[in-house]
């Protein structure tokens, strides 16, 4: 695996601005989001709505992710993410979730998840994961994923390739009438192939007006994920795999969570409306 030195934290830019016209999620300047208690089933409109913010959430990733090459800060991607979903009419939906400071998600090499934007420098043979969720017409979009920075070794290649692969098998097997943790199962069966770790802790998730709403997509098989897919449900799939260990630590920011062993770690994540027949992708550029 790369030799690279360890992640250590970065300087935060200030907070970016959100033009005053454009709708902000309910907890933006609370501690917490207000719970959801509504349905995980969703009319046809507010699929139609989350659509709309999965395509923007799609192509702000995209357009960050142009910007990766050895040299370029996390900040950066944030400031070209941040600006894309504004222009759009969108915004950014982790900027002031539960006190985040920034427009997207940055997670290179052993961070698993909820890497915050900042001055650290991609260097050539990283990876990094970009994690964009837009909020529009009252609803969330969200999507990851990990891209190769430069020269990447091989053991890291193909641990993104496979990782993408495991959430492309994950959304094969939604289907209604299923339980939940067929998701789980077909990554957990897939990453074992390769001894890769699968993170336990942190999962998919409901998402529609609410970011999270509750309901819990876990990535392994558990024995407790036995609600019944239906038609209309709408949720991410974002498997974590690692190659060591499950286990992390979190960094004193509250939110930087890096595998325990500090081997390296990729993900992918779409946002999914469940059909008569499997799932449809609703975050596409």
């Amino acid at each position: 695996m790369s030799g690279q030195s360890l992640l250590v934290p970065g300087e935060l830019s200030p907070t970016r601005s959100v033009p005053g016209n454009i709708r902000r999620p309910e907890y933006v300047g609370k501690p917490a989001p207000t719970p959801y208690t509504g349905p995980e089933v969703q009319t046809p409109e507010t699929v139609e709505a989350m659509r709309v913010a999965g395509r923007i959430a799609a192509r702000a990733m995209a357009e960050a992710a142009k910007l990766i090459t050895p040299g370029v800060t996390t900040d950066e991607l944030d400031r070209v993410a941040h600006e894309y979903m504004c222009d759009h009419g969108a915004y950014p939906s982790t900027l002031g979730y539960r006190g985040f400071p920034k427009s997207l998600c940055t997670s290179v090499n052993e961070v698993i998840c909820h890497g915050i934007p900042d001055s650290t420098v991609l260097r050539d043979g990283d990876i990094v994961n970009l994690d964009v969720t837009a909020y529009i017409g009252g609803v969330h979009g969200d999507n990851n994923a990990t891209y190769l920075v430069g020269d990447v070794d091989e053991q890291s290649r193909l641990l993104v390739e496979r990782t993408r692969e495991s959430l492309e098998r994950a959304i094969k097997a939604v289907r209604p009438g299923r339980q939940i943790n067929i998701i789980g199962r077909v990554i957990e069966s897939y990453a074992k192939r390769f001894g890769y770790g699968v993170v336990r802790d942190f999962t998919g998730h409901g998402i529609n007006s609410s970011f999270h709403s509750g309901l819990i997509i876990p990535h392994y098989d558990s024995p407790h994920a036995t609600t019944v897919i239906q038609p209309g449900m709408t949720f991410t799939i974002e498997p974590m795999l690692t190659l060591g260990t499950h286990e992390y630590d979190m960094w004193d920011d509250g939110w930087t969570v890096v595998t325990k062993d500090r081997k390296r770690t990729a993900q992918f994540e779409h946002t999914l409306v469940v059909t008569d027949s499997g799932a449809e992708i609703l975050t596409l550029p």
